[in-house]
């Protein structure tokens, strides 16, 4: 057995057959060094004589997560890994993929140029690359239609959906399914090769028909989709070039591919990506977090419902106490359906489900938390409530146990203030539904101990959230940034726009609803609830609108009515509520208001600089980390568009000086809204991005984290 073992990859020869182990932890990321490390490895296997097939096969839990997110800039470095993959395809020696955990992206396009792939029990593939906004570069578009024609294709690369190891074997994607370790695998693939029990076959070589019908209706269904993304367009547009000759649908693919490196959309997305990982990254990491084997929920109404299945998915032990005795049996219904819910789409397996019912218990009784290493309160929004709460938590819970506040809104020090114990206080502010929702605000409050904030972090990812460091303040970073753009919109309205020409606009741009038809969803009274807790504070300069308020006096809370801005009836499209156009009517004309017209353009610049604006503010305070947090706050919380990246992500695309000169602009007819936060003319003065920032934040905790 000769060994030619390099730092990423391992590669040995026996009895003839050549290995090469991705080794490049924790995911071989096929990365410029890996895709070069494959290269240099084949091409001494292939030149070495006694070399009659090759394997190639990862080390770790998995094959490869593909490309190198960090390094697609640098995607025409050679050996690109359309060329690592074209010398693989065109070996006078057979290639085979032992493809095992995960396949994903490039890694599947380089088994895809392999001569046959077998896959490992519980292998997942999928070439997810619409989701960064590119399309597979390195041949998926023409070698997944030719083994599993282009209905399946289109499906796959369209979406960027994940594929199961029993479907993939199905489509042929794979040619067999196993079990044991991968090399084991690829090795008994090999001498099935060598002794003629299997045949290679080269994809290149296989042919696959065109079927217009097919590619209609899939251009119909991505062109209707909200937003129109372009990376799945011009995928289908690839893949439908797979009918032509090999050489030629490759050199199609790569242009499509590297006209989208340059879009705006890919841009956004890759922030996007990134913004997902960076918020992990923050003063406490090091901090050694507590055991969580228990959970207790207190309020067993929608959110306390949603938050008690999210910990039940995820394995956790969960007490729900509902304070009124007669409401526990529709706590404990709703609790069920989410989990069966939950079964249906998958999240959970039969036995994990089961295994969830036994995990549960709903009751009365406040004293079901004294165990609990984690207690979360999500009843009202009510301070006197919720100090009143956490004195009698304080008392009835266990030594270091942790102390939660669901508030969206409310003071976490005086929360805090409210026990012996402030160092075991902090906010998790969950969004609704808790157990389907993926943003986790962690509310630092000023005496939180380290090992609380690591354990929420620790627990946020356990539970498939995304969590985000935020300090106390009104509506924390979401819900304050989020006052800011609805006052925005409310304004346009009393100035002449439509409420539904801005909630329009600002789907257009992005958003799946606009900020009317999401307060319909949300429910009117709640934000009443809100605006009337505030209105003692409220500067007396501040423009005010009451149309929401007189919606609601005359019972209309929304979806939750069947009225609000809009009518709900049963599953057909929402309809403009007549009754409130002429409620809007009336107070333009009660405050003097002389209507506007506003354009698309107009509405969406007006109500992102608001957004921009507060959320430079909440960075100014101190209250994010940095401008990737609030990013990641409105990209998974809020529905801001992800392929826009995010309202910070948007700033520096605007630039500094263009929204200066915006909120100047804007500050003549309302000088009290609109207002210039210092730090965004800093950033303007001294040439700096928002951007840089980032960098700069990353950069601080990751150095600390490592010291």
């Amino acid at each position: 057995m000769k060994d030619l073992t390099t730092e990423i990859v391992r590669t040995e020869v026996q009895d003839g057959i050549g290995l090469i182990c991705l080794a490049k932890p924790p995911v071989n990321a096929l990365g410029v060094l890996l895709r070069k490390a494959i290269y240099d490895a084949y091409r001494r296997l292939a030149d070495d004589p006694a070399v009659r097939i090759i394997v190639l096969y990862g080390d770790g839990r998995l094959f490869s997560a593909g490309a190198d997110i960090k390094d697609l800039a640098k995607s025409d470095i050679e050996p690109t890994l359309p060329q690592v993959l074209g010398a693989l395809h065109d070996s006078e020696k057979p290639v085979i993929a032992a493809l095992h955990g995960a396949a994903f992206g490039g890694a599947l396009e380089l088994a895809l140029a392999a001569h046959l792939r077998v896959g490992v029990q519980g292998l997942r593939i999928a070439l997810p690359e619409v989701r960064l906004g590119v399309l597979p570069g390195a041949g998926g578009t023409q070698r997944l239609p030719r083994l599993t024609g282009c209905a399946a294709a289109i499906d796959i690369i369209c979406s960027g959906r994940e594929v199961e190891a029993k479907e993939a074997l199905a489509l042929g994607i794979i040619d067999r399914l196993t079990d044991g370790p991968p090399r084991d695998a690829g090795l008994a693939m090999a001498k099935d090769v060598l002794t003629g029990k299997l045949v290679p076959r080269q994809t290149d070589k296989l042919s696959v028909a065109f079927q217009p019908e097919v590619f209609a209706a899939a251009q119909k269904r991505l062109s209707g989709k909200r937003p129109a993304l372009l990376a799945p367009v011009k995928a289908l547009e690839a893949i439908a070039a797979s009918s032509l000759p090999i050489t030629d649908g490759l050199t199609k693919e790569r242009k499509l591919f590297k006209d989208l490196m340059q879009s705006e959309e890919r841009a956004g997305l890759v922030h996007a990506f990134f913004a997902e990982r960076a918020t992990g990254k923050m003063p406490e990491a090091a901090a050694m977090p507590r055991q969580i084997n228990s959970v207790a929920v207190i309020g067993g109404g929608t959110m306390g419902v949603g938050i008690a299945t999210t910990f039940l998915i995820a394995g956790y032990h969960v007490h729900l106490i509902e304070a009124q005795s007669a409401r526990v049996p529709s706590a404990r219904k709703a609790v069920e359906q989410n989990l069966n819910g939950a079964l249906k789409r998958g999240k959970l397996d039969p036995d994990t489900h089961q295994t969830a019912f036994e995990r549960f218990t709903c009751t009365d009784t406040l004293d079901a938390v004294a165990n609990a290493d984690l207690v979360i309160e999500a009843i009202f929004e009510d301070i006197a409530a919720k100090t009143d709460l956490f004195a009698k938590l304080d008392v009835i819970c266990k030594p270091g146990a942790i102390l939660a506040t669901n508030t969206s809104y409310l003071d976490v020090n005086l929360i805090a203030a409210a026990t012996s114990r402030p160092a075991d206080v902090i906010g998790l502010h969950f969004f609704s539904p808790a157990h389907i929702m993926r943003l986790l605000e962690v509310v630092v409050a000023d005496a939180t101990a380290p090992d609380c904030v690591a354990t929420a972090f620790l627990l946020a990812r356990k539970l498939g959230k995304v969590p985000v460091r935020a300090t106390v303040c009104d509506g924390f970073i979401g819900n304050r940034i989020l006052t800011r753009y609805r006052r925005a919109a409310d304004y346009l309205l009393l100035d002449g726009a439509s409420f539904e020409d801005i909630d329009r606009a600002l789907e257009d741009f992005g958003f799946a609803m606009g900020p009317f038809a999401v307060s319909d969803l949300a429910g009117l009274d709640i934000a009443k609830a809100t605006r009337d807790r505030k209105a003692a504070d409220r500067p007396p300069e501040e423009r005010y609108s009451r149309i929401a308020d007189l919606i609601c006096e005359s019972g209309w809370y929304g979806r939750k009515s069947c009225r609000g801005y809009y009518v709900y009836d049963g599953d057909e499209p929402r309809q403009v509520n007549p009754d409130v156009t002429a409620i809007v009517d009336n107070e333009r004309r009660a405050i003097g208001s002389e209507p506007r017209q506003f354009t698309n353009e107009d509405i969406v610049d007006r109500c992102l600089t608001a957004m921009i604006a507060e959320a430079v503010s909440v960075l100014q305070e101190g209250i994010a980390l940095g401008p990737v947090d609030i990013d990641a706050v409105e990209l998974f919380g809020y529905g801001f568009p992800r392929h826009r990246g995010g309202p910070m992500f948007q700033a520096d695309r605007i630039g500094p000086a263009t929204l200066i000169a915006r909120i100047e602009a804007y500050a003549h007819e309302d000088p009290q809204f609109w207002q210039v936060p210092q730090l965004l003319r800093d950033i303007a003065r001294e040439g700096h991005s928002f951007a840089t920032l980032n960098e700069q934040r990353i950069a601080m905790f990751e150095k600390g984290n490592k010291t």
